[in-house]
């Protein structure tokens, strides 16, 4: 149940549409869904303004199915992440509805939420970059947020970075994803007045340790107020941004 049908339903019950007892007992079926393999918190968007989430990896294509009909049945919009090629054709075979976003790894499902009015940049240092920063952006307009996508600006060409800046600077959150030495964040948070959500990705040589250089760097940074996710997860740097662009054009 999302908060809006929450208020929904308890206005009705003030204004003696419906009465207490099937209130009681539409609440009652809110909270959880067990799937003997998975317990459900369709509770969630209540509580916390957003839905579970399915991680893909290490779960079949019939059992992250399942799930995204239960969160989509329940009037929620439906993810899961982290899906490969081969999972997806399954899952799409019995969720035609659905759509696959392959370079994010991402499946949507459901009936999204109106955008916010204020938006998310995702930006990202390089083409190797794409994959980590297309699952940001597609959880994050899932999750209801207009984003604009701002490609292959890294620090190598600051004029590439230089040259985005308006665009940069129109954005309400800004989620910068880059590896190698993981500069470009610190850039970009020295040119805005606005939250810098860095993510470093597992992209660069040996020395870069599969994102741990990038991560280090990102976590030292000499620019005050970026916040750093995991190595490769666009996924939770868009539900970061997501509460952060929401609080800021006042929807929270």
């Amino acid at each position: 149940m999302q908060r809006d049908a929450l208020e929904t339903l308890l206005n009705r019950v003030r204004d003696g549409e419906v009465g207490v007892a099937e209130a009681a007992e539409r609440l009652a079926r809110a909270p959880r869904a067990d799937l003997d393999y998975a317990e459900l918190d369709l509770h969630r968007p209540v509580r916390t303004g957003h839905p579970e989430v399915v991680f893909g990896a290490g779960k079949s294509a019939e059992q992250i199915s399942s799930i995204l009909e239960h969160l989509a049945a329940a009037g929620q919009v439906a993810l899961a992440t982290r899906v490969d090629a081969d999972k997806a054709r399954a899952i799409l075979q019995r969720l035609p509805e659905a759509r696959y976003e392959a370079l994010g790894q991402v499946v949507v499902h459901g009936t999204l939420p109106p955008p916010t009015r204020g938006h998310i940049a995702v930006v990202c240092a390089g083409t190797s970059d794409l994959a980590v920063a297309e699952e940001a952006a597609v959880v994050a307009e899932a999750l209801g947020n207009k984003v604009s996508r701002l490609r292959d600006i890294g620090v190598a060409g600051l004029h590439r970075t230089l040259a985005k800046l308006e665009a940069l600077r129109a954005a309400k959150v800004l989620v910068v994803v880059a590896g190698m030495e993981g500069a470009l964040p610190s850039v970009i948070a020295g040119l805005v007045q606005r939250p810098v959500i860095a993510v470093p990705t597992s992209v660069g040589y040996g020395a870069s340790f599969g994102g741990l250089a990038a991560l280090l760097g990102m976590l030292n940074s000499c620019a005050p107020g970026i916040s750093v996710v995991n190595i490769d997860n666009g996924f939770g740097a868009a539900m970061q941004a997501s509460q952060i662009n929401r609080l800021a054009v006042g929807e929270g």
